[in-house]
């Protein structure tokens, strides 16, 4: 079995991060898998952890009123999924739903904000990582909602 810290070496989203950072990331990680229908989190929960999809699926969701959930964006393999934990008040925006048989790396945030805390070099790559991924995230968000608004209007 391979350590998490070379499976995290070989990811896009930790890319360009010194072997020292992944090693430490690493030791805030550990493996978990969700069948399908899991929910990972919901909305409003406490946001204690990140994800890096290593296989499978999962549906970020977001209610909309008289419709019910929308899937709002799709997570795939090799992508990250989760930035509450980096942000106060630490709750989560989304419900994340597995579509399928899904295994994952999961990192305990509050692990993670400590070890940036004491190394404000990693705190700052972190959240230069996340954002971009929320800006991604935000826009396809964005999109999504204005479709779903838009067939509203249609029906």
């Amino acid at each position: 079995m391979r350590a998490l810290d070379s499976i995290l070496a070989e990811e896009s989203f930790f890319k360009k991060l010194a072997p020292a950072q992944i090693e430490v990331i690493a030791g805030c990680a550990s493996n978990v898998r969700f069948n399908k229908g899991d929910y990972i989190f919901r909305e409003d929960e406490e946001a204690d952890r990140f994800f890096l999809i290593r296989h499978g699926l999962v549906a970020l969701d977001v209610f909309v009123p008289q419709r019910g959930p929308a899937t709002i964006e799709t997570i795939h393999e090799g992508e990250v999924l989760g930035w509450s934990w980096l942000f106060p008040p630490y709750r989560w925006h989304f419900d994340a739903r597995a579509l399928e048989l899904t295994r994952a790396i999961v990192f305990d945030g509050k692990c993670l904000r400590e070890k940036c805390e004491k190394d404000p070099q990693l705190g700052y790559t972190l959240v230069m990582k996340f954002s971009q991924t929320i800006v991604q995230r935000l826009q396809s968000a964005r999109l999504q909602l204005l479709d779903l608004y838009r067939d509203k209007t249609r029906t």
